[in-house]
């Protein structure tokens, strides 16, 4: 077995400025204890840059990072500390293909439309980069994800003051279809042998178009096929609308525009089109010629506007604005620069944005800066209905009390592409009426829906494997913690019901004595959280992958503020581990602060919190006992730091992510310095300690000094090194006292 090391990912935006300041400190620390940390790019643009190297020069070329890490994730001795990067839409993929050829990057345009062989082979090269490229070549295992105990511990005795009061009046709701979805539509089997399949379109006249040519299918794998009916989607967007205006309320649209990079943002097109059906309808032509996609958003037809005659550009300015008086207001992402919620999908993710609902009271902002009650449409009824129920629940008793409210952990099912989010290789828009179905190599007809032209089709697979590991982990979990662990299952859903019979032949593999442990729908398993979070009590949810995203960003909001400081386990299935470090969905706001006024407020509780069971994984698989040390003394380290309040400030001028990480220097190296086990350890870390503490008020006026202007870091997707090393680390006094280490 190789020496002990921890892989230490290169991401985006604000975790990424982040790293350049605190990885010096984590590797001067680990340098005496035999663990290395190496670093892994797998940035979007280090993702572009590894898929085509032979556009560019030798100098330019970087390894795929990626593909590489898939493949350690096999391993049984794997450590890898995932910061969140991000999971691209397209007009996120072209900024940084702009910005990459801007810096002398040769990589190619992304082809909206394809149209040689070549055009093709691009776009798929980019598909590879697109939505959550990253999480289902990582996850190799199951999600156990839940707040440290310190965290909450501090969440709890410092209640954050976000939460804002439900009006007593409150017309909003959350609004999904009732026919022609997902979840009306879905059928699911259990495979009883392996097999090769693959998924074909049969048109009405009997012609077969295959789709996807191979789908490997294992014994005992559950395989789902369901469609989206788009005329009935449409008809849907069109009476939320009418809705919204005579209820005189804003309205608003939440999908996974990037992690489902197929089918949502289709589903977000629509609703463009819907909305501004007047000047599609009236300008259609011109539209097409400027080569605008609506799944893009309507920022990508303003930003095309620019390049038709003065006239013809005002002319449909003006429709667009009339479109905005005829129509309900549009809840807002930035009012002051008019960024509607249909801009562009990677604004209106719904794992970030609904719990920022209900935490603003269930409103949003509209046009007038000021927040109104909303009708939140998520159109597919999957888990539409557990956002009414919180809802319905806030409503009749007010908004949740961070200082008293209980903790509603989470075992995510998402092993080896479970579920949804494996799905994009196996989505499609229907090319005609007929029927897509996936069939065996002996021609045995699996599953089949009926289509329309332009119905989405959406195929995805789980296999029995994770679902074994999955049910462990959840008895596992309950015993460890004492909670009450809920299967969040819906038997009248087609997976589901797949789901369950699983569940009930694999919990009496475990010893569940002692422990309640129910299968409950999604509806009522929420309602009953939140009935034991309001006393205070503790839950373990247990559910499927994309509720595993949906609800550990909802409740860490509404519980502490922020999910970016919930810790992730990811037990690999192969005995390695991956620890995930919260969620990035304000890092773009932070960057945007830190470039205009030099300030990051990007807090690395996360990283700081992920680095403990890493440690201890360490000591468990190599028996390092100075990795179990510096877990120990770090978790100390950590416990303090929250005591003293050292978490970033959003004001310039005060304390930043770089002061943050200094704080978290000094208390672990007097942790280390304190230990009685090495004393080769603590000697080593006395004299750090002894060096920070007598020059701390002198590092913090170089850290704070650094701020009041402008930053230029050479990028925003691929920085420059050198200029983002300078701003991240400005105290010379720091740096010094780590580098002598």
């Amino acid at each position: 077995m190789s020496d002990p090391k921890i892989i230490y990912t290169e991401v985006d935006e604000a975790p990424a400025l982040a790293t350049y300041s605190l990885l010096p400190i984590l590797r001067a620390y680990t340098r005496e204890s035999g663990v290395a940390i190496e670093t892994r790019d797998i940035s979007l643009a280090g993702r572009i840059i590894a898929n085509f190297p032979e556009n560019l020069t030798k100098e330019q070329q970087i390894p795929d990072d990626l593909t590489e890490l898939g493949r350690l994730c096999q391993l049984p001795q794997t450590n890898i500390i995932k910061l969140p990067n991000i999971s691209a839409s397209i007009p996120q993929l072209k900024d940084a293909i702009k910005e990459l050829q801007g810096q002398g990057y040769r990589v190619p345009d992304y082809p909206d439309e394809p149209q040689s062989e070549a055009d093709h082979e691009i776009q798929q090269r980019y598909a590879k980069v697109l939505g959550s490229a990253v999480n289902p070549v990582l996850r190799e295992g199951n999600s156990d994800r839940r707040a440290p105990a310190a965290v909450k511990r501090f969440g709890q005795q410092n209640p954050h003051r976000l939460m804002k009061p439900w009006p007593q009046d409150s017309k909003s709701r959350v609004a999904h279809m009732s026919g022609g979805d997902f979840y009306g539509s879905e059928k699911s089997i259990t495979v009883n042998e392996a097999c090769q399949a693959r998924i074909e379109f049969v048109g009405a006249d009997g012609q077969t178009t295959v789709l996807k040519p191979e789908l490997p299918l294992q014994a005992d794998e559950v395989v789902d096929a369901a469609v989206m009916k788009v005329s009935e989607l449409r008809n849907f967007f069109k009476q939320q609308i009418e809705a919204a205006k005579k209820d005189g309320v804003l309205l608003s649209l939440h999908l996974k525009a990037t992690m489902m990079k197929i089918s949502d943002p289709i589903m977000f097109g629509h609703c463009v089109s819907v909305f501004y059906q007047d000047v599609f309808a009236k300008h259609g032509e011109v539209i097409k010629k400027l080569g605008v996609n609506p799944n893009n958003g309507i920022a990508e037809l303003e930003a095309k506007l620019e390049q038709l005659p003065e006239t013809q550009r005002e002319a449909i300015k003006t429709d667009i604005q009339a479109c905005y008086q005829q129509n309900c207001e549009l809840a807002m992402v930035d009012s002051s620069k008019g960024i509607t919620n249909l801009h562009v999908p990677n604004n209106i993710i719904i794992d970030a944005s609904m719990p920022v609902f209900i935490r603003d009271g269930g409103r949003m902002w509209g046009p007038d800066d000021a927040l109104h009650d909303t009708i939140t449409m998520i159109p597919d009824r999957s888990y539409a209905t557990i956002y009414q129920e919180v809802v319905t629940d806030c409503q009749r008793h007010g908004a949740f009390d961070p200082a008293t409210m209980g903790s509603v952990a989470n075992v995510g099912l998402m092993a080896q592409k479970a579920e949804e989010y494996g799905s994009h290789d196996k989505t499609f828009v229907a090319p005609g009426a007929g029927v897509i179905r996936l069939v065996t190599e002996a021609g045995t007809v699996l599953l089949e829906q009926q289509v329309a032209p332009g119905d989405i089709f959406r195929s995805c697979q789980t296999k029995d494997a994770p679902i074994r590991d999955w049910v462990k982990l959840a008895v596992s979990r309950a015993r460890e913690s004492g909670s009450p662990a809920i299967f969040w299952l819906d038997e009248q859903r087609a997976h589901d019901a797949q789901l369950i019979a699983k569940v009930e032949k694999y919990l009496p593999e475990h010893d569940t004595s002692g422990l309640e442990i129910r299968i409950m729908p999604p509806v009522a398993a929420m309602r009953r959280s939140l009935e034991r979070i309001r006393k205070g009590e503790d839950t373990i949810s247990v559910t499927g992958n994309v509720l595993r995203d949906y609800l550990t960003d909802l409740f860490p909001i509404l519980e502490i503020g922020t999910s970016a400081k919930m810790l992730s386990i990811v037990p690999l299935m192969n005995g390695g581990g991956l620890f995930e470090t919260g969620a990035g969905g304000s890092a773009p706001k932070h960057v945007q602060q830190f470039l205009r006024e030099g300030h990051l407020r990007w807090d690395s509780l996360g990283e700081f919190c992920a680095l403990v069971p890493s440690f201890e994984h360490i000591h468990k698989t190599f028996n390092n006992d100075k990795a179990a040390l510096l877990a120990r003394t770090l978790d100390a380290a950590i416990g303090n730091f929250l005591e003293q309040g050292k978490s970033p400030s959003r004001k310039v001028g005060e304390l930043d992510t770089r002061g943050s990480h200094f704080y978290l220097a000094l208390y672990w190296a007097e942790s280390l310095a304190a230990q009685q086990e090495d004393g080769a350890l603590a000697a080593i870390f006395a004299k750090v300690a002894g060096e920070l503490s007598a020059n701390e008020q002198k590092i913090i006026d170089e850290l704070n000094g650094a701020q009041g202007q402008p930053q230029d870091i050479g990028g925003y997707f691929h920085p420059d090194k050198d200029k983002t090393t300078q701003a991240m680390r400005p105290s010379p006094t720091l740096n010094a006292i780590i580098e002598a280490m």
